[in-house]
């Protein structure tokens, strides 16, 4: 029918788990015919389904086939095995691989924003190095720079990119022109794509929230402005509204208080593995460049700056932490996250965080990693990350899983995390990293208080209850991470004196910090002024 409909090819999925990779291994194929039992066998049914879609569709078509590369499930093929099927395949009438990573069940992230980039290039290689057709690598290749030196170094011959094409629609054509700079990174967050699918919501992009909206907003940025426009803080939302006003062609003027541009995403990038949030930030610089924005650091704004010097006032001041009714709060154990995270307060070695939503977790992974607690902006280590997670290298053992299992570093601090909610903690987090934060958490022997009552902090530490039952925490510090509350008072000092203005962000709904929702909102009202 591909053929006939005027398809060049078709691609068998058979990686990741699904049937075809089933019947591959013995963790799931117990059969004891001629479909099971050796591999010779197990192997049969990925075989004999690409001979007869061979016999239908002939030479002159193309026939790729997803292979799994690297399985990372117990039981799961070996690189021998899968470099054996690989061979069989191409005699089969294979003419091109494109490969999977690891199967879903698997225990070790393939794709969340904590894999390096291109770790998997080990087992792409493994392959490309025993046949003779093309072979494609997959996951976590988010840069040009990545996808040429895979290319280049002799790994793969193509490389596929799905979420960086959300992020950024034009990255090829950018990268032909020589414009590679203007990219739009994917950040590997998931939040908006994968994390959506899984929750049937439709697929977006956290840093392109045009996508799957394209009709919506690009007709809307096609329609050209003339206005000066004021927009006040450069985080998420205020970025993505100077961006696009000034795309329309509005002559936008930036102000930030502080000294860089970004806002919650300079805390971010702070944490550990997350240091892609860096290329949020830098393709944001890029868009104000392109479009002469003027920024203006180290401004604070009030109702005299503004005046009545601008045609559109764009309110996006962010949030600040919320701080609990908790006796004791003043002491001087206590340490709210955005000190912890600019670097202000430091932290001993006892500690316990209050809250466990993003912020929460982001804190912990902080403080699980450094000792110092200070900044650093070195892109997650693939060696140290395959051994962490227990990935076998040599890919000699059964789904390329280690002997020895994960090796998690020892904690550099000794964490309790608690929160008001019965719940378990980390039911806010995405689908697609919460678990691997969570297990993180777990190995470095982070303790998890949920359905907290706090009662005061003092010198003897934090006493609080739960299930009616007193007790006593002796930490060093606690860090607090129990919620925003919107920063909202410049927009009501411009709107007393008689200004109008829009209120954007986390200074319009503080609620879990939500990126997202920033830049959607920050598109949304710039594209309608």
């Amino acid at each position: 029918l591909a053929k006939q409909a005027g398809y060049d090819g078709v691609e068998i999925m058979a990686s990741e788990g699904y049937l075809i990779n089933q019947m591959l291994v013995t963790r799931t194929n117990k059969r004891t015919d001629q479909w099971g039992g050796s591999y010779e066998n197990r192997m049969r049914f990925a075989i004999e389904i690409i001979k007869r879609v061979k016999e239908k569709v002939g030479n002159d078509f193309i026939l790729m086939y997803r292979i799994s590369a690297i399985d990372l499930v117990e039981d799961g093929a070996t690189g021998a095995e899968i470099v054996q099927l690989a061979q069989a395949l191409e005699q089969a009438g294979v003419t091109i691989f494109n490969t999977g990573i690891g199967w879903h069940e698997a225990r070790i992230p393939t794709i969340a924003y904590m894999v390096p980039r291109a770790a998997w290039r080990f087992a792409i290689r493994n392959l490309a190095d025993n046949i003779n057709i093309p072979v494609i690598a997959s996951n976590r290749i988010n840069t040009p720079e990545v996808a040429e030196d895979i290319v280049a170094s002799g790994d793969a011959a193509m490389v596929s990119m799905a979420r960086p094409m959300l992020a950024d629609p034009h990255f090829a054509k950018k990268v032909a022109e020589g414009r590679a700079s203007e990219i739009n990174t994917c950040i590997g967050c998931n939040q908006a794509c994968l994390d959506f699918i899984f929750t049937d919501r439709v697929t977006s992009c956290l840093v392109n929230p045009k996508a799957a909206r394209e009709l919506e907003f690009n007709e809307a940025v096609t329609i050209k402005g003339n206005k000066t426009v004021a927009v006040i803080g450069s985080g998420p939302a205020g970025l993505s509204a100077a961006c696009t006003a000034a795309e329309r062609g509005h002559k936008v003027t930036l102000f930030e208080a502080g000294s860089e541009i970004g806002g919650q995403l300079n805390l971010a990038k702070i944490v550990p593995d997350k240091t892609e949030f860096y290329e949020f930030i830098r393709y944001f610089q890029s868009q104000l460049d392109k479009f002469g924005v003027e920024i203006q650091l180290n401004t604070r704004v009030d109702a005299n700056t503004v005046g009545d010097k601008f045609d559109e006032v764009i309110v996006a001041t962010g949030i600040v932490p919320r701080i609990p009714d908790i006796p004791g709060i003043d002491h001087a154990s206590v340490i709210s996250y955005l000190d912890l995270l600019t670097g202000k307060a430091k932290t001993g070695k006892r500690v316990a965080i209050l809250g466990a939503g993003g912020i929460g977790f982001d804190v912990a992974v902080l403080l699980i990693h450094h000792k110092s607690q200070d900044k650093s902006d070195s892109a997650p280590d693939t060696d140290s990350f395959l051994t962490k997670w227990g990935v076998d290298t040599t890919m000699s053992e059964p789904g390329s899983l280690s002997k020895a299992g994960p090796k998690f570093p020892a904690a550099a601090h000794e964490i309790t995390m608690m929160q008001r909610k019965p719940k378990s903690l980390g039911r806010s987090l995405g689908l697609t990293s919460g678990w691997v934060l969570r297990a993180e958490l777990d190995a470095a022997g982070v303790n998890s208080i949920p359905g907290v009552s706090y009662q005061k902090i003092d010198d003897e530490g934090l006493h609080y209850s739960v299930n009616d039952e007193d007790k006593i925490l002796a930490v060093d510090s606690i860090v607090i991470c129990t919620g925003q509350d919107s920063n909202n008072a410049l927009y009501n000092e411009l709107t007393e004196a008689g200004i109008s203005c829009r209120l954007i962000g986390g200074a319009s709904e503080a609620k879990e910090l939500d990126a997202l929702a920033a830049v959607s909102q920050g598109m949304e009202v710039a594209a309608n002024i």
